[in-house]
């Protein structure tokens, strides 16, 4: 593996591989002292073109628990503002000595583009509405956490799926590694040509609540509102919310996923975010884990 850009091009053997490797780093974020020499001497560069909290501290808590070096930069205060165009400033990057980059930005295909222009590896934080592959490793984690197995699950992905580059990493993800994907929303926002076998899609959010075992509920995008989606976000809540009434309509069992950041009271409500069956947390806890997993297949080595 040379570079990390998205799920779809991965074996199912890496993904076990990868979520086999987060693993072992999670065990690390239990010690007293989260730190191991693994990467001491190399660097990683976080270069985020769309404003980022989680991933961004994710990557870089991940690198320095590796005991790598890590330099941060945003287009804000750089010479991007001065006309450098977006492959000079990561050409910059790779000159200056950096042995990765982790790259997000708001239009699809620009990790890609970077790694074959680059000769150290290109990480995939998140580009435009086509993949946002270390969500899906944590979503798969904290998943495979829970039940002990993937393969034979039914994971209901629910809302924009539309705009999501997280629906379309966990489709692949999850589907590679054996489980059933319902993609639910609105007609508006849940495009059919998504399903394929294993994945399918419905109208209906009862139907795929009662079939779930795992529940991934994506954020209502309120900056694409005045593109005429959904007629109001009160008529969202109402017919697609996740409220403890309709949970009581799922699995005892079923699990709760947020990719964040949760608009509360929209696509799902505080007391869902926060109930018992909720793994949103603990979502955020393997986020770390699995980016730390990321970079050292990438800069460290193989998993023994």
């Amino acid at each position: 593996m040379e570079d990390f850009l998205g799920i779809a091009e991965l074996g199912t053997k890496t993904l076990q591989d990868l979520l086999d490797t987060a693993e072992s780093m999670a065990e690390v974020l239990t010690r007293r002292v989260k730190k191991v020499p693994t990467l001491r001497g190399r660097s990683v560069a976080n270069v985020f073109f769309e404003p980022s909290t989680r991933t961004r501290n994710a990557f870089e808590l991940a690198a320095k628990y590796l005991s790598a070096d890590v330099v941060n930069f945003t287009g804000g205060g750089s010479s991007l503002e001065k006309g450098e165009t977006v492959w000079d400033t990561v050409r910059t990057l790779e000159a200056l000595g950096v042995d990765a980059v982790v790259v997000r930005h708001r239009t699809s295909g620009v990790p890609e583009a970077m790694a074959r222009q680059l000769d150290i590896p290109v990480i995939n934080a998140g580009d435009g509405e086509h993949e946002h592959p270390t969500q899906a490793l944590l979503d798969l984690l904290t998943v495979r956490q829970r039940f002990g197995h993937i393969a034979g699950l039914t994971v209901a992905i629910v809302g924009d799926v539309l705009h999501s580059r997280v629906a379309r990493s966990d489709l692949y993800g999850f589907s590679a590694l054996g489980a059933r994907v319902i993609l639910a929303g609105p007609p508006s926002l849940v495009p059919e040509d998504l399903a394929e076998p294993p994945v399918r899609v419905t109208w209906s959010l009862e139907e795929a609540l009662a079939e779930a075992d795992v529940i991934q509920v994506l954020r209502i995008q309120r900056e694409r509102q005045q593109e005429g989606y959904i007629p109001s976000l009160q008529e969202y809540r109402a017919r697609w919310g996740i409220t403890r009434e309709r949970l009581a309509q799922a699995k005892p069992h079923a699990l709760i996923l947020h990719p964040g950041p949760q608009n509360r009271g929209v696509e799902i409500d505080s007391d869902v975010v926060d109930g018992s069956q909720s793994a949103i947390l603990r979502q955020v806890q393997n986020g770390v884990a699995v980016r730390m997993a990321v970079l050292y297949r990438l800069l460290g080595g193989e998993p023994e």
